[in-house]
């Protein structure tokens, strides 16, 4: 490009600028710009060489671009062996201060060669030589910086080799000030293209990687072999199940539609509510009943886990439902036989003593009573009109078909572990401790022996009828253990049906039972005694042979104040006044009590 001082400029030579500008748009890539660049610099302005060093993440400039018209002759392998040469920022920026400011341009000519940095990457360059005043020397240095639209540098475009020999004048000056403004703002672009490219790729990535996670969750949610449901935490739909799984329509009998009319607080066992209150919106686990469609209850094992939002918070419940129907029957089972006797059923003496444990207090029989409430033991502790383990096991009978609330509803041992209604009127006092005032709807009646100072009206009061079989020592000695067996078990039935709701019969261990009967004064516990002697007198009919045992009852009472090993040692004494005396051939009416 010629120097010369004309006002005007060549038109062919604008049409060139212009389409070297429009390449410089029309590039699809960052590297494609950058070539642009450097071939336009050459093609456009007038140059044989031009380098673009672009400046890299951690701020140091690297050559990313060169372009050479070729000299017959040389080779084009120096210059193209700059690609990738890195120069350190802090010797691009002394380098462009020791040069002249030619507007935006920094122009260093060859006398001031001593300002070139050593770790800049150099090309050309013929030594000393001597050139004209005005000519190009071949260690002349033209810059051109390239900005941003924000004044950031992206890098530094270095133009060598005029074709016309001679220094640039204003005309090329301006022009080449201008397209390094144009190839700034190319490369900006171009950088903000490849940035949105990667960012593209990436949220691509990363639907990808969320639709396979979601699809992973949606079928680990949906074939999980245990129940699955998802409850919203907020909004209009704030704790229905929204989501559930094959699995808990299975556990619950229920179609998928149904469920989602329902919440937990719907399906739950009444008795069990508070327990899924205290994880209703948290993490944690609960054992509790769910509603099936049948009508009767089914034990899960609850265990929420909350789904929350970056910006929103906690907005799901996610909740794993395991059917523990088995371990709460086991658990069952394994309580039975701890508390009752394996050989007739009925409760063992550990289980005797727990129950005399609970209605008794620790104070003195000089406490005023409070008023009686009727059901005989079953008035405290949840045994009301059943034993402990038959009322349990009725109850979750009951309970699966519906007819009733599962182990709650019968009280006893089962209700216990269930935190029920039944064991909880005596709020959990099913394994000894006293229940004196505790529980919605119960007052400990406080037991006062007949006769003594603060004894109910009526004398009414807890009989311990401490019985002892006859002759049954003569059944093993004579027909042997098997049919001991069939005795003790036919006598245990007898019992249990002599005796009224809410009594209990419990075997000691051999021959010895003991009856504990609630809110009795001392003729209706004579009576009961003879009703006991009555059912067990009949013989016993066992492989063709006819047993016969006769029976012998201390009546003792028990006293709030007394110890469990004190009441059953005075109805013992007193069953052994009774059976001395028939041995030595008193009536058979004369008792003790």
């Amino acid at each position: 490009m010629d120097t010369e001082p004309e006002p005007y400029v060549r038109l062919a030579t604008l049409r060139t600028l212009h389409r070297v500008i429009a390449d410089l748009n029309a590039a699809r890539s960052l590297a494609g710009t950058l070539q642009a660049v450097v071939e336009g610099a050459v093609t456009g302005l007038g140059f044989d060489t031009a380098v673009v060093n672009m400046v890299r993440p951690d701020g140091d400039l690297v050559v990313a671009a060169v372009w050479e018209v070729g000299v017959e002759g040389e080779s084009d392998e120096g210059i193209n062996s700059l690609l990738g040469q890195i120069g350190s920022r802090e010797s691009w920026t002394r380098l462009l201060n020791a040069g002249d400011s030619w507007g935006s341009l920094v122009f260093l000519p060859q006398e001031r060669g001593w300002a070139r940095p050593v770790d800049i990457p150099l090309w050309g360059g013929g030594g000393a030589r001597f050139v004209p005043e005005g000519s190009w020397h071949p260690d002349d240095m033209l810059l051109a910086p390239m900005y941003s639209f924000g004044g950031e540098l992206l890098g530094v475009l270095s133009v060598d080799r005029p074709r016309n020999g001679r220094r640039p004048g204003p005309w090329t000056r301006e022009a080449l000030e201008m397209f390094s403004q144009q190839a700034g703002i190319a490369i900006g672009n171009a950088r903000l293209r490849a940035e949105m490219q990667r960012a593209l790729i990436r949220l691509e990535r990363e639907q990808q990687a969320l639709g396979a996670s979601e699809e992973s969750y949606r079928q680990a949610f949906e074939y999980a072999p245990s129940g699955m449901a998802i409850t919203e935490l907020h909004g209009e739909s704030r704790g229905r199940l929204t989501r559930v799984n094959d699995a808990l329509c299975r556990l619950l009998g229920r179609s998928r539609s149904s469920l989602h009319r329902y919440s937990f607080a719907e399906l739950v066992h009444p008795e069990d509510a508070g327990r899924l209150r205290g994880i209703a919106t948290e993490n944690g686990r609960a054992e509790v009943r769910l509603a099936r469609r049948d009508g009767g209850w089914l034990w899960v094992n609850l265990r929420n886990s909350v789904i929350s939002d970056a910006v929103e918070g906690a907005m799901y419940l996610l909740t794993h439902v395991e059917d523990i129907e088995d371990r709460k029957r086991h658990e069952l089972q394994l309580a039975h036989r701890a508390s009752h006797d394996a050989l007739t059923g009925l409760p063992n003496a550990a289980e005797l003593k727990a129950r005399l444990r609970m209605r008794l207090c620790e104070h003195p029989g000089s406490l005023p009573a409070v008023a009686h409430r009727p059901g005989g033991l079953g008035a405290f502790g949840g045994f009301e009109g059943y034993d402990l383990y038959e009322g349990a096991e009725q109850g979750w009978q009951e309970g699966r078909h519906g007819d009733h609330g599962g182990f709650a509803d019968h009280g006893g041992l089962a209700g216990a572990l269930a935190g029920g209604q039944g064991a909880d009127a005596g709020r959990g006092h099913a394994y000894g401790h006293p229940a004196v005032a505790d529980g919605p709807g119960f007052e400990h009646v406080h037991a006062v022996p007949p006769d003594e100072a603060g004894a109910p009206p009526g004398g009414r009061a807890l009989a311990v009828l401490f019985c002892d079989l006859n002759g049954f020592k003569n059944i093993n000695d004579r027909h042997g253990h098997a049919a001991g067996d069939a005795t003790l078990i036919e006598v245990a039935r007898r019992l249990q049906h002599a005796v009224r709701e809410g009594d209990t019969v419990a075997r000691m261990g051999g021959d010895e039972f003991v009856v504990l009967a609630d809110g009795v004064d001392r003729a209706r516990a004579k009576d009961l005694a003879d009703r006991l002697r009555t059912a067990i007198a009949p013989p016993i009919r066992w492989e063709n042979r006819t047993l016969r045992v006769g029976v012998s009852i201390g009546i003792g009472w028990a006293g709030c104040g007394m110890s469990i090993d004190e009441v059953l040692h005075t109805a013992d004494e007193l069953m052994y006044v009774e059976k001395r005396a028939r041995a030595g051939g008193g009536r058979s009416h004369r008792r003790a009590g």
